[in-house]
């Protein structure tokens, strides 16, 4: 699937620090992400709120055929936020707003950059959606602007399934009582039922993810969960304030919280850190460090250990592509 005349978009990481940094220079206020490594009511229950959950898989044909809940094709679907996805490598972002222009909640802020293209593109129906997201040069910038800095430049080539893994993000989000799943590779939003009165969403999406996984061959790792939730240091303040109010003060508590909101300033801190390196260009040091190497007479002992581990990645690579019977990506797929 081409760019519709857009801008290229570049491939940015799976990371809840570059996720949540990426929201932030949209203008977005009151939530982050978090990385979910097990779907425990337990891991889940002390994120709530949960406002929804962003899923991360390896694309394959022989698994990705009919989708597991009903396209929405009535009025609801003017309720909902769903573009087609339309831009080669910017899937990640298109799940992110899929996700965040479907939350009503009053922590959470969207910013002039997303309100207002909410806004503009609210009478457009799907397809118009995902031309008008391709062409807004404004969050294209932001999202290429955590493109990890390319050292060499190749003569590029069409892509096939052949050169390397596809991968695609969807998104799971409680809207009106009712689950959705909002993948832009398919006609509408996938309905997954209802939540009942007063119950939690969570436990009702756990088993449509599950099942998902489950399609997975045991041992293979093909995919990745992050939630979106409500931003901890604006949780711990509130909660810092309470305890404050309080009388008498509980000193203990109180200390445990502020331990827990400094932890998390440190996380901020090293994702922003982490950001940083991603976007600088390594290309003077490496010059600089081969030149050390030649002179040292060690570039071509290193060279040859770099060969062969490669070497080694790619015979594993052919043999697991030999035990795969999955066949050919059709000419719909995006890559994330």
């Amino acid at each position: 699937m081409g760019d519709a005349g857009a801008g290229n978009w570049c491939l940015i990481e799976s990371d809840p620090g570059v996720f949540t940094e990426l929201i932030e220079k949209f203008g977005v206020k009151g939530c982050q992400f978090e990385e979910i490594y097990s779907l425990e009511k337990e891991t889940l229950e002390c994120l709530k709120p949960v406002h929804g959950l962003i899923f991360l898989f390896k694309w394959v044909q022989d698994l990705s055929g009919k989708p597991q809940g009903e396209v929405v094709k009535d009025s609801r679907a003017d309720e909902i936020f769903f573009p087609k996805q339309v831009i080669n490598n910017a899937c990640a972002t298109q799940a992110i707003l899929s996700c965040l222009l479907n939350v009503s909640h009053p922590d959470v802020e969207l910013g002039s950059t997303l309100s207002g293209f909410k806004e503009f593109t609210s009478s457009f129906d799907a397809g118009m959606k995902g031309l008008a997201l391709s062409n807004s040069d404004e969050i294209r910038s932001i999202h290429n602007s955590f493109a990890r800095q390319s050292i060499f430049e190749f003569d590029s080539k069409p892509q096939t399934k052949e050169d390397e893994d596809i991968f695609h993000f969807v998104s799971y989000v409680p809207i009106n009582g009712r689950i959705y799943e909002l993948d832009g590779l398919q006609e509408g939003p996938l309905d997954h039922g209802g939540i009942p009165e007063g119950a939690d969403w969570l436990d009702h999406v756990r088993p449509v993810i599950e099942q998902r996984m489950a399609k997975y061959q045991t041992g293979e790792i093909h995919f990745n969960l992050m939630a979106v939730i409500q931003d901890k240091l604006l949780s711990y303040k509130r909660e810092i304030q309470s305890l404050s109010s309080n009388v008498p003060v509980n000193d203990g508590l109180l200390s445990e919280v502020r331990i827990r909101m400094a932890e998390e300033e440190e996380i901020r801190q090293r994702w922003s850190k982490e950001n940083v390196r991603r976007r600088h260009n390594y290309l003077p040091f490496i010059i600089e460090l081969l030149k050390f190497l030649a002179a040292d007479n060690s570039l071509q002992a290193v060279y040859d250990k770099a060969k062969e581990k490669s070497m080694v990645q790619y015979q594993k690579k052919q043999a697991s592509k030999g035990k795969s019977t999955a066949s050919t990506t059709s000419d719909s797929m995006e890559q994330a």
